[in-house]
């Protein structure tokens, strides 16, 4: 070993090679957890331009997210987009900023809380519940850390994104092989993908909707509305698209809705074609063809974040009423609310058979 590390061009021991995490406990079997980790994609610490910059860095960085060639993507990123666009997103984050820091983050929380109580009550609290962020914090690699330190040895990962993408799903899966690369003892690893059209989350849906019906009474057009993608990623093959439209499919059948209800995608970024019909392109267009109310649900999104409460009940509500509509609700995503809670504990469930 010394012969070979002489010839690289610099001599070692033995231990600078030792640079797998672990403990020196011999046996797991009677001290061993299960742990289920809850991910969402992330916000930024808090609203200045300098953490919108990191949490932008991270984000826009991960080569799932932005499939473009990396020298050039490294080019406009650190030369455009971050000397531009923080100032823009953290003014943009202020409008929707709570005293107890992002909506993300707060009822990410919530969720976990009421999920860990549930999942513990019923199995009897050996299991270590906790959430984390794909980008920013608390990280996925600072959660795994502390499920090392509670001998958690079979970990379920459960992104809370229904419909699988690449871009969402899978990104949190390599973020968890990436520190788990680094542990002397792998914990047996199980992960949850998509539930677009789990019998629970449909129901918890159209639960909110109704809801919101007996509240404010039922609008002309009822709107599905997803975040976009790159036309090209569903081209190349990711099932999100069509994911998207089994939910909706599901949740308008469940309804009792044979017309009146659309599905459209939000959110696009740069000047490549996304997914459409856009949201805020057909909300323009229904206030100026006569449509005068249009109720707005979010599927896709597990919480409500910048996405939901600034893009869609702020933005997209000014641009169908400025275009003559005249009533706009947004309908909440499911957040904290018990079925959706519910729904979650049965999802962990039917992935832990033969661990509880």
């Amino acid at each position: 070993m010394a012969v070979m590390c002489k010839i690289i061009g610099k001599t070692k021991s033995a231990g600078d090679y030792m640079k797998y995490k672990g403990d020196t406990e011999k046996s797991y079997s009677d001290k061993s957890k299960i742990g289920i980790l809850l991910v969402n994609l992330g916000s930024p610490d808090d609203t200045s331009e300098e953490s919108l910059r990191r949490y932008l860095k991270e984000f826009l960085w991960d080569p799932r997210v932005v499939e473009v060639s990396r020298p050039i993507w490294w080019a406009a990123l650190h030369f455009f987009i971050l000397r531009v666009r923080p100032k823009k997103s953290a003014e943009t984050y202020k409008k929707v900023w709570t005293e107890q820091g992002s909506p993300l983050t707060v009822i990410c929380r919530k969720q976990a809380d009421k999920f860990n109580t549930l999942i513990n009550t019923q199995y009897g609290g050996n299991i270590v519940v906790d959430f984390a962020m794909r980008y920013g914090n608390p990280s996925i690699a600072d959660v795994l850390k502390r499920f090392r330190a509670e001998k958690v040895r079979k970990l379920l990962v459960l992104p809370l994104y229904p419909q699988y993408c690449a871009a969402t799903s899978a990104s949190v899966m390599d973020a968890v092989f990436q520190e788990l690369m680094s542990w002397r003892v792998m914990p047996e690893l199980r992960s949850v993908m998509q539930y677009h059209e789990m019998p629970e989350y449909i129901d918890a849906l159209v639960e909110s909707i109704e809801e919101k019906w007996r509240e404010k009474g039922k609008c002309e057009r009822l709107l599905f509305s997803f975040h976009g993608i790159p036309k090209r990623y569903a081209e190349a093959g990711d099932p999100y698209q069509h994911e998207c439209l089994a939910t909706a499919s599901k949740v308008a059948e469940k309804l009792g809705l044979t017309d009146n209800w659309h599905v459209t995608f939000q959110s696009r970024f740069g000047r490549e074609e996304y997914l459409t019909p856009y949201t805020d392109k057909t909300l323009m267009a229904w206030g100026k063809a006569g449509v005068k109310s249009v109720e707005v649900v979010c599927p896709g999104f597990s919480a409500d974040c910048l996405e939901t409460l600034e893009e869609i009940e702020e933005e997209n509500r000014e641009y169908f009423l400025e275009n003559g509509g005249e009533k706009f609700d947004y309908i909440s995503a499911l957040n904290e609310r018990d079925a959706h809670i519910a729904m979650l504990g049965r999802l962990a469930e039917a992935n832990l058979g033969g661990w509880l």
